[in-house]
């Protein structure tokens, strides 16, 4: 195993960080790789600052990915950190199987899902990633150490969702659910505007719901969009296997204009009828439908991008209403909003989800607008009541992030009895002040 002194970013690429990487293979190597003292990151599928260490070192997990066990009666596996969702899914959905929980992308990585405590379009019924899993191997000074709800549940909770901060998670297991076959009935409906899909998220029957919203719309077509509601269809076959294409440069700006995004959104509304659309899918174009466009974050240019996510309670719907309408004001959102349903359900204390409406919407990194709408955007959902996603962050401020989180002095005990000196510390940690007062 080597070291390589790298430049490296999130997924939005517009923080970045110069440090050392290491991606060893098997466990010696990362037992030496840790004693630099370093955090554990995964395929740096969070969008800001999260799995990033300026200045210092960290351990790539992504080739700790192999598949440890399988229990075929009751589903449970275990499986190294660096393995990613859509290698589960490929290996198991022909046996009837899949990861309970499915985030927007495949490449994130098993020990990122944790770390994250990711969330799917299944949220409202299924709860949140961490809820799943069973059991944790964490990786200290003295070697690997079991961590399950029933053995330390402080620590457990801290892990999930935890950023990482609890230590290198090596392996874990998880409960998968059974699938009758391995394609999605999916109904795609228009829907004119943001009220309309409230009521229309609200009345979902479907497994799985979704909703794509036109952000350059504003006053009476304010919220307008595309709700998708997939349910798995019994007996089916997986469909041909998917190519995915490459975007092989940095775009240019006039890419992501104001113009060409509005007639984007308005040619993609414009393919779904009056009446809807039915389609039958491939489990990963429904659950992963970006991957098929490799790099895609090229398309935001050198800057890249930040993306906004936030949950506000279900009797805070107007708020959000008017959250959008700030976004749409504004005149840099993206194509790609989307809006959905969630729960109640989250496995740790800095975990996402809250019982209510979850948007997320890309902002393109313009120096000069992105981050006074952000701040904006950060101060209308913490007087809601709501709270930011931490892995999609890198704009917020410490003082809302700490109310938005009321569990956060709970998770710093937990973490100052894992990690006393402080070794997994992240730039989005000392951004935020997330282990001390700030």
């Amino acid at each position: 195993m080597q070291w390589k002194t790298a430049d490296y970013a999130g997924w939005g690429r517009a923080v970045r960080a110069r440090g050392t990487l290491a991606r060893p293979e098997r466990l010696p190597a990362l037992a030496a790789a840790l004693a630099a003292r370093g955090p554990a990151i995964g395929n740096r599928r969070s969008y800001g600052d999260a799995a990033l260490n300026a200045g210092g070192a960290a351990i790539q997990m992504t080739r700790l990915d192999r598949l440890l066990s399988f229990d075929a009666e009751t589903g449970v596996i275990e499986a190294e950190a660096g393995v990613t969702i859509a290698e589960l899914l490929r290996l198991f959905a022909p046996r009837g199987w899949m990861p309970p929980v499915m985030p927007g992308t495949g490449f994130a990585t098993l020990g990122g899902c944790i770390a994250c405590d990711v969330h799917g379009k299944n949220h409202h019924g299924a709860g949140s990633f961490g809820q799943h899993v069973l059991a944790v191997t964490l990786m200290t000074d003295t070697g690997p150490r079991a961590v399950t709800p029933g053995t330390d549940p402080g620590l457990f909770r801290a892990t999930m969702g935890g950023l990482g901060q609890t230590g290198a998670i090596l392996s874990a297991r998880l409960q998968l659910r059974p699938i009758p076959g391995q394609r999605m009935r999916v109904v795609e409906t228009r829907i004119p505007d943001f009220d309309a899909f409230i009521a229309a998220l609200d009345a979902s029957t479907a497994e799985f719901a979704v909703g794509w919203v036109d952000a350059t719309a504003r006053r009476k077509r304010l919220g307008r969009g595309i709700l998708e509601e997939g349910e798995l269809l019994d007996g089916s076959r997986p469909g041909p296997v998917r190519r995915a294409k490459s975007v092989p440069l940095d775009a240019p700006g006039l890419l992501l204009s104001w113009p060409v995004i509005r007639l984007f959104n308005r040619w993609r509304l414009s393919r779904i009828p009056d009446s809807g659309r039915k389609r039958i899918r491939a489990l990963d174009d429904f659950f992963f439908p970006l991957d098929a466009l490799q790099d895609w974050n090229r398309l935001y240019g050198k800057r890249g991008f930040h993306q906004f996510q936030c949950v506000v309670p279900q009797d805070a719907a107007p708020a959000l209403r008017e959250i959008l309408a700030a976004i749409a004001k504004s005149g840099i959102a993206s194509p790609l909003a989307v809006l959905k349903r969630m729960g109640p359900g989250r496995a740790g204390h800095l975990s996402f989800p809250m019982a209510g409406y979850t948007l997320a919407v890309d902002l393109p990194a313009r120096k000069t607008r992105a981050a006074p709408l952000y701040a904006r955007l950060e101060d209308m959902v913490q007087a809601a009541g709501g709270r930011l996603y931490l892995a999609k962050d890198a704009l917020a401020r410490p003082g809302t992030i700490a109310a938005m989180y009321p569990e956060l002095d709970a998770w710093r005990a937990e973490i100052a009895r894992a990690d006393p000196e402080g070794h997994m510390t992240t730039d989005l940690m000392r951004r935020l002040k997330l282990r001390s007062a700030a």
